[in-house]
């Protein structure tokens, strides 16, 4: 038991530092950033917003050509979670630091896609600084947190997808996505959402590789009992086009015990402690706040 809490450990990022006291960063207390993203529960889009990305042509033969994703399949998702909580709870000079940490981890990502593609050339060249692609991930995890909030713990009104959306363009800023291609509100972003799902994703060979990895790590994340979780979550949360060219199982079985985990999460989240339900990095930036009022 404690080799595999050690091995979570390692996955989730490390508690932050206190950073200045008073500095709110880029949102504050009263921000929906701040109400959706300090949730954990919010982890559990992110098999479903991985496959999607690495669905892109270009940003999967990215990840397949720039990363070691054999040796270590969660890097990415585990970077990303790391990059996201720093941007939404972080002083001002932790928000800075996390886009530089980026940007000099995207530099390097470039090439070009070496097969034709459903949707896509050989040839083609990619950068992790395209704006295009960029935002193609911003998308993904944009989308994918308010599904999880929607499914897993309460209704998310139009107005607060949309108030969520306008916060988290300021992360998308920090990370090469530029002003003439960030869709103007949410409903615009999902439409942009659907329409690369529909003209662009291509489930090829490199997304499969990739989905071994992302859904059945080795070596495992979990104990066995639980390995079946990330598909399962997966499956639930993939729009169905892109579950099925995926091929993840959407049985009868995995309806209902998709159904079971989202009653267990709806009961179980509003009665847990802030110290199991919330990310350190929330209760850090309030007890920042809290000390400048001391």
């Amino acid at each position: 038991m404690r080799a595999w809490t050690r091995r979570l450990d390692r996955f989730f990022p490390a508690r932050p530092m206190a950073g200045a006291v008073g500095d709110p960063g880029l949102f504050g207390p009263d921000s929906t950033a701040w109400r959706i993203a300090r949730e954990r529960t919010v982890l559990a889009g992110g098999p479903a917003a991985l496959l999607l990305q690495v669905a892109h042509p270009l940003v999967g033969e990215g990840v397949r050509a720039h990363s070691d994703f054999a040796t270590d399949p969660l890097r990415r998702l585990r970077g990303t979670l790391d990059a996201v909580l720093t941007v939404t709870f972080g002083d001002h000079a932790q928000v800075g630091a996390a886009g530089d940490l980026v940007a000099r981890r995207h530099r390097p990502v470039r090439g070009t896609l070496p097969d034709d593609g459903a949707s896509i050339p050989a040839g083609t060249a990619y950068s992790a600084r395209d704006p295009e692609l960029a935002l193609w991930v911003f998308a993904t995890l944009v989308w994918t947190a308010l599904e999880v909030t929607e499914i897993f713990l309460r209704p998310v009104t139009p107005a607060e997808r949309d108030a969520y959306y306008r916060d988290m363009t300021q992360f998308a800023r920090l990370f090469d996505v530029t002003e003439d291609v960030l869709p103007t509100d949410y409903d615009a972003l999902e439409r942009y959402l659907h329409e690369q799902i529909r003209t662009v994703l291509d489930v090829g060979s490199t997304a499969h590789l990739i989905e071994d990895q992302i859904l059945a790590p080795d070596p495992p994340l979990v104990m066995r009992p639980l390995r079946g979780v990330p598909s399962l979550l997966a499956a639930g949360l993939l729009p169905p086009t892109v579950r099925y060219a995926y091929a993840l199982p959407w049985r009868r079985r995995e309806q209902l015990a998709f159904a079971v985990l989202r009653r267990v999460v709806r009961v179980l989240a509003p009665v847990l402690p802030g110290s199991i339900r919330y990310w350190p990095h929330y209760r850090v930036a309030l007890a920042r706040l809290a000390d400048a009022v001391d």
